[in-house]
């Protein structure tokens, strides 16, 4: 699908070339990119996929491109464009804001487009494409047009009386599992098109440093070509950091200024007039400056239409700037790899080689192994391995050698050989990582044997981390095996994220500060509900933060206990403070809601079900239990303009007060955003992940189907269209075989005629 997108952007650029602008210049596509670009540009999955906010005209017809201002000679063009190609449009103003609270960031991009390839007499759909951040999700469209309106919200998927919604499903999904393309409908060309994009996204966090990245990196083709046109750009930056912290600024990719400067606050502004868009993705870097595990407790009230009254606190936990020299826990780690058939040569390629940069990271006193399973289970050993040179030499001739596709999908036996493996681990943490693309029938089952099982270790028990690839498989299932186990869970859904997907994971896991977590007085709490129920390490890599709800008197200080490296108990007290400037709710709602979903699928609880539906409406994350709809509303009319449009006649009477009626919206249902409960129909045919688009057929057989389908009905005749068109995607050698075909029928009607009349 992306393959798709990008060919038609670059049918849409060498369309553009019809647009022409008087003296300025035509737009024209980017200048061949170097050859490090073009590494880099392969690297990120192509040059035409968007790096920023975009928006895009859909082209069917090629003959009404062209300037709606200054219209210029064309030659016609025949034909249609099948598949449309999509022109990017040019962009007149951007501003970017963003807000980051604790571990998360808010965004919201405000930009105007100009519809500048389009017969002004003309109209076209336009799509627009929005990239969003690290782990994140979309918060909403709005779309704003002379005429009409469109947004989108999250709409429980049935009535009150419990029937299913009825719609017509339209587009809106995601492109690659960060980018989101949505459609509106029949814009007239020369039209002005403002948007407001707002999505959320995760905070990169590496030893006491946070890292925030925005896709900002416009094309150089979608700045408007007339040099006197004013272009502003503006960025506005908060950050907050929680009470009582310093915040110290180390990077930013763009000239900000500071504007404030608070305990815990920062805000930065940037606004200029430019000859060219941002071109590069926005960056900003700052530390939260400690050298030693710290966090404090958030307490808000409920908000006014929130049907839970209950309070919401929020404890986060910091890990700090470790030191270099300082202890870290010794590791015993299994990887359980899925090599049944559905993993094509790429994917074993690319989990191998995200297996292997994982083992060369291992010190010498840690140990590990390696579990292959399809139908069967294969073991590089029968006993965890030290990770020495000569083993990690040993375990990467196995895994060429044994990673090999075929067979079906059973996880319970290797997982279980894992645990078993780890059950007896002292000094350590044990961790199993769980690799695996497709779905089985028996994994509720699977959750209650590992939850057995792990209850019943007296020690740390093991981690258990999943890396769930396309979506075929469960991943709710597989971030219910990490919940259960204290760990987490990383969705590869595009396939070529593994590697950077599992190297996250794997630096996640081997760099915990901070492990067997309690927070010891909650309990004295009334009505308490805590996310996530299963407390996970503290991790160099990644802050904790814990969520829930309550009723009561919310203690003044929080103890915080746990296991450092050296075996040492630590305890920390969190000051609470109540602080409705940071909206807890929006900050853990789309955690909340995965956690929630996960619940529900192995459960099967109703009342989790509807709790995610008002979670989800309520702060417009995206939920595997909601729709997303596209809401078209019509501008009203103002009262001087409905006045204006009729004509009085007679002086002596004026005309009379009307009161325009309310316009009516329109509600179109978008796809299914969610990555959904998995196929086991899939799995158990072994279909790989990302092959569920349709290959262009043969030739030859596009010739058949439309001369046996398109017109069937019509005397089992082919309409010379469909034939034009059929032929028009036939090779050299079928089209001589096929004239070869023709001439030798002609002939022998030619000698039936004749040379049965001569017999």
């Amino acid at each position: 699908m992306a393959e798709d997108f990008e060919a038609a952007v670059e049918d849409g650029l060498r369309l553009s070339k019809r647009v022409y602008f008087g003296k300025d210049r035509a737009v024209a596509p980017p200048k061949p990119a170097a050859a490090m670009e073009r590494a880099v540009a392969a690297a990120v999955g192509g040059s035409y996929l968007p790096t920023a906010p975009m928006f895009y005209a859909v082209i069917t017809d090629p003959a009404i491109v062209d300037n709606p201002d200054m219209p210029s000679y064309q030659p016609y063009v025949y034909g249609k464009c099948d598949p449309p190609a999509l022109i990017p449009l040019q962009m007149l103003a951007v501003s970017l804001e963003a807000d980051c609270c604790l571990d998360t960031a808010f965004v919201t991009v405000t930009a105007t487009w100009r519809l500048h390839c389009v017969m002004s007499s003309r109209s076209c759909d336009c799509r627009v494409a929005v990239p969003i951040g690290d782990q994140g999700s979309l918060l909403g469209v709005e779309i704003d047009l002379p005429n009409k309106s469109y947004c989108t919200q999250l709409i429980a998927p049935k009535n009150e009386n419990g029937t299913e919604k009825i719609g017509h499903i339209k587009d809106g999904f995601f492109l690659k599992d960060n980018i989101f393309i949505l459609t509106i409908p029949q814009i007239h060309g020369g039209t002005n098109i403002s948007a407001k994009l707002r999505w959320s996204q995760k905070l990169l966090y590496h030893d006491g440093e946070f890292t925030l990245s925005i896709p900002f990196d416009f094309p150089e083709y979608v700045t408007p070509p007339m040099k006197k046109l004013p272009k502003r750009e503006r960025i506005q930056l908060n950050v907050n950091a929680g009470p009582g912290t310093e915040i110290l600024c180390k990077t930013t990719s763009h000239p900000l200024k500071e504007k404030l400067r608070k305990a815990g606050k920062l805000g930065f502004l940037y606004e200029s007039d430019v000859l060219s868009w941002s071109s590069s993705n926005f960056m900003f870097t700052y530390s939260v400056s400690s050298s030693h595990i710290f966090g404090g407790v958030l307490l808000n009230p409920p908000i006014l239409d929130d049907e839970d009254r209950r309070d919401t606190f929020c404890c986060y936990l910091f890990p700090g700037k470790q030191q270099s020299e300082k202890v870290v826990f010794r590791k015993e780690v299994v990887f359980v790899v899925d090599i049944s058939g559905s993993m094509t040569s790429k994917l074993l390629k690319d989990t191998q080689k995200a297996i292997l940069s994982a083992l060369a990271k291992l010190d010498p006193g840690d140990s590990f192994n390696v579990i292959a399973f399809n139908n069967e289970v294969f073991l590089f050993s029968t006993t965890m391995k030290p990770a020495t040179e000569e083993a990690i030499k040993n375990v990467t001739q196995w895994i060429n050698t044994n990673f090999i596709a075929g067979g079906g999908t059973n996880i319970l036996l290797p997982l279980n050989r894992a645990v078993q493996m780890l059950s007896d681990t002292c000094n350590a943490i044990p961790l199993v990582f769980l690799i695996a693309d497709g779905s089985v029938e028996d994994e509720k089952h699977i959750c209650d044997v590992m939850k057995n099982q792990l209850s019943n270790q007296k020690n740390i028990h093991p981690r258990i981390y999943t890396l769930g690839i396309g979506t075929f498989c469960n991943h709710y299932f597989l971030r219910m095996l990490a919940i259960i186990g204290n760990g987490h869970h990383e969705a590869a859904t595009d396939v070529d994220s593994i590697t950077v997907r599992m190297e996250r994971l794997f630096a996640r896991a081997s760099s915990i500060v901070l492990a067997n977590i309690a927070f010891q007085n909650l309990n004295e709490l009334d009505d308490l509900e805590v996310y996530p129920s299963q407390i996970p390490d503290v991790s160099s890599e990644s802050p904790l933060i814990v969520s829930g709800r309550y009723s009561g008197t919310f203690p003044k200080t929080i103890r915080v206990s746990g296991i450092l490296p050296d075996e040492s108990n630590f305890t920390l007290g969190l000051d609470v403070e109540d602080n409705e400037e940071v909206q807890i709710g929006k900050i853990i709602a789309k955690h909340q809601i995965e956690l929630l979903t996960a619940r529900t699928w192995f459960s099967g609880e109703q009342k989790l079900k509807e709790k995610i539906e008002k979670l989800s409406t309520q702060y417009g994350i995206v939920s595997e239990h909601t729709i997303m709809a596209l809401v078209e509303t019509p501008v009203a009319k103002t009262s001087a303009q409905s006045s204006g449009a009729q004509k009085v006649s007679s002086k002596s009477s004026p005309p009379k007060k009307t009161q325009d009626s309310k316009p009516q919206s329109k509600t179109t249902l978008l796809l299914k955003m969610g990555v959904g409960f998995g196929d086991i129909t899939a799995t158990a045919e072994n279909i790989a992940p990302g092959s569920s688009t349709i290959k262009p057929s043969d030739p030859g057989e596009v010739f058949v189907k439309a001369a046996s389908n398109c017109c069937g009905n019509l005397c089992n005749r082919c309409c010379c269209m469909c034939c034009v068109q059929a032929c028009s995607r036939v090779n050299d050698q079928c089209a001589i075989v096929l004239t070869q075909l023709c001439g030798a029928l002609a002939c022998l009607g030619c000698y039936m005629c004749c040379g049965g009349q001569d017999g």
